[in-house]
């Protein structure tokens, strides 16, 4: 059976495609890891390594899931929720909010200069202050995010065992990037606080 995503379809149609057959959501991770296994043309098909390849993959999914947000409001047929841990497809409602508040992170998406723009120093910087804005609760969500645990139960040791495997996969020596790897560390020690016992 041939799974691959129809090319003629845009990377807001194809993700729409991906989110009707995931009726209880997806993360930003998993969809990146359909669209790759399943031959999307509109995201580069490279390891998530590079930091600007992982940014830029980043932006064209979160730019392509803001226009199928706006397409679904204006027909009043679905709701789509973006949320940094979970994407999912909603029941459309009536009264629902569709597009009346500022929203600053769709206007960020939309704003396509933002992805042309946007050097690999600019990378930087952002994964640089990424754990400095998630603070109480929501650091916690994001390292698990990280680490790829978000969706089942989770202790002490699956954390150590997951951390050593992102450090062998990410280490520079191997390849990886130093940003990455600083990134892991940092999840690693957010996560320590949470789960290891005293």
């Amino acid at each position: 059976m041939n799974t691959d995503l129809d090319s003629s379809l845009d990377l807001a149609d194809q993700l729409l495609q991906l989110l009707r057959e995931a009726p209880d959501g997806a993360s930003e991770y998993q969809l990146i890891q359909q669209l790759k296994s399943r031959h999307s043309t509109h995201i580069p098909n490279l390891p998530l390594i590079d930091k600007l390849v992982l940014f830029r993959t980043h932006f064209l999914v979160f730019n392509a899931l803001y226009r199928l947000r706006d397409r679904l409001c204006e027909e009043a047929s679905e709701f789509l929720q973006i949320g940094p841990l979970q994407i999912r497809l909603l029941p459309w409602q009536a009264g629902a909010p569709g597009l009346v508040e500022a929203d600053p992170l769709r206007a960020y998406y939309l704003d396509e200069s933002n992805l042309r723009d946007t050097t690999e120093r600019d990378v930087e910087k952002l994964l640089e202050s990424f754990w400095t804005r998630m603070q109480g609760d929501g650091e916690k969500a994001a390292a698990l995010a990280l680490f790829e645990l978000e969706d089942g139960p989770v202790d002490y040791a699956l954390i150590k065992l997951r951390y050593r495997q992102l450090v062998s996969q990410h280490h520079p020596d191997r390849g990886g990037s130093t940003a990455r790897l600083q990134s892991i560390n940092k999840a690693m020690e957010i996560l320590q606080r949470y789960y290891s016992r005293p």
